[in-house]
């Protein structure tokens, strides 16, 4: 047993699901899981949302990429960002088309995304041009974001 899965186990937290090799930091902690219907696992850290990618490999959504996750019941969908460039002091972001998670057996993972999606965000605004504007929380770093997202022309 690795030092880390140790660590994880002595001070709780769950871990990751059977299968789901994503290489966390040594401080991230997995806080649910659930299995996505056509394979992988959808496992919410402290650092942000780990999705099934491309065959086996799952990739993290850090939660400040998160733009919108909603449950329906059924799935989970989950609108990610992209950092485009720099917008003076701040980073502009554009939203990927949303991508819908299918789970069987959701335990609390949509509360987790929700709660944790929520928490990122300090403070947001939209002007009167649509730009929306957010003050949001990096998973692992001190400090915010400031993130500004053009409204579609």
């Amino acid at each position: 047993m690795s030092a880390t899965r140790w660590w994880r186990r002595l001070f709780g937290g769950a871990e990751l699901p059977p299968g789901v090799d994503a290489p966390l930091e040594p401080e991230e902690r997995v806080l649910a899981s659930a299995p996505v219907t056509g394979g992988g696992y959808l496992v919410p850290t402290s650092h942000g949302l780990w999705v099934p990618h491309t065959g086996e490999a799952h990739r993290r959504i850090g939660w400040h990429l998160v733009s919108k996750a909603t449950w329906d019941g059924r799935a989970l969908t989950v609108v990610e960002a992209d950092e485009v460039g720099p917008d003076g002091e701040a980073v502009l972001i554009a939203d990927r088309p949303p991508r819908r998670y299918p789970l069987p057996e959701p335990a609390n993972v949509p509360e987790v995304v929700h709660a944790r999606v929520t928490r990122s965000v300090l403070h947001s605004e939209r002007a009167r041009d649509g730009t929306l504007v957010v003050r949001r929380r990096v998973p692992g770093r001190d400090g915010v974001q400031l993130q500004v997202r053009r409204a579609a022309s």
